[in-house]
């Protein structure tokens, strides 16, 4: 059965971005790029909210086509284009796009039926709603968070009106020289 990994920066006290959306306090560098790019490349889905969806919709189809295009760049845009997208947006109901699947309602079933079929594990990106939604659900099977080296005091919180307590296994950790702490979690069910 497929996992779904929740993928995200995230600060010390818990948020993943500032009150307004903000998120330029994530510190990101060629080491984290090199390291996030192998694991993603051994996936085949994304799962994305709307706002997250339409956020990378608009860069990484032509972001490895830009003449100053880098390395991460070019890869992250190769993967992006062969991705099978998954999106999780009530506005979006009744779109058609190609190698993406919107999901509207029934989001566990939905989900589930996904998860059956053949393919590697889904990397649910940033997209807080959605993750929120997929957490109440109980539809996540691991956390790969990378711990910023700030403290926001406010913002958007990873984990919130959480419904039941979630056990954690921790598979693995590595710390970045831009002090970015990787923290790669799986369910304990």
């Amino acid at each position: 059965m497929r996992k779904i990994i929740s993928f995200m920066h995230i600060s010390l006290d818990g948020f993943v971005a500032g009150p307004n959306g903000e998120m330029n306090w994530i510190k990101v560098d060629e080491e984290i790029f090199d390291y996030v790019g192998y694991r993603i490349s051994e996936t085949d889905a994304a799962l994305y909210g709307r706002a997250t969806y339409q956020m990378m919709e608009n860069y990484w189809p032509t972001a490895g086509d830009e003449p100053d295009a880098s390395k991460h760049d070019i890869d992250h845009s190769k993967w992006y284009k062969k991705a099978h997208k998954i999106v999780l947006s009530k506005t979006m109901k009744g779109v058609d796009l190609a190698n993406t699947t919107i999901i509207s309602d029934n989001l566990s079933d939905r989900i589930n039926e996904i998860k059956q079929q053949p393919g590697t594990e889904i990397l649910l990106f940033g997209s807080p709603t959605a993750t929120h939604s997929l957490i109440n659900e109980n539809l996540i099977d691991g956390y790969w968070l990378f711990v910023n080296p700030i403290i926001l005091g406010q913002g958007i919180p990873l984990f919130v009106d959480i419904k039941d307590k979630v056990k954690l296994k921790l598979l693995t950790t590595r710390q970045f020289a831009c002090g970015v702490t990787e923290l790669n979690y799986t369910v304990d069910r």
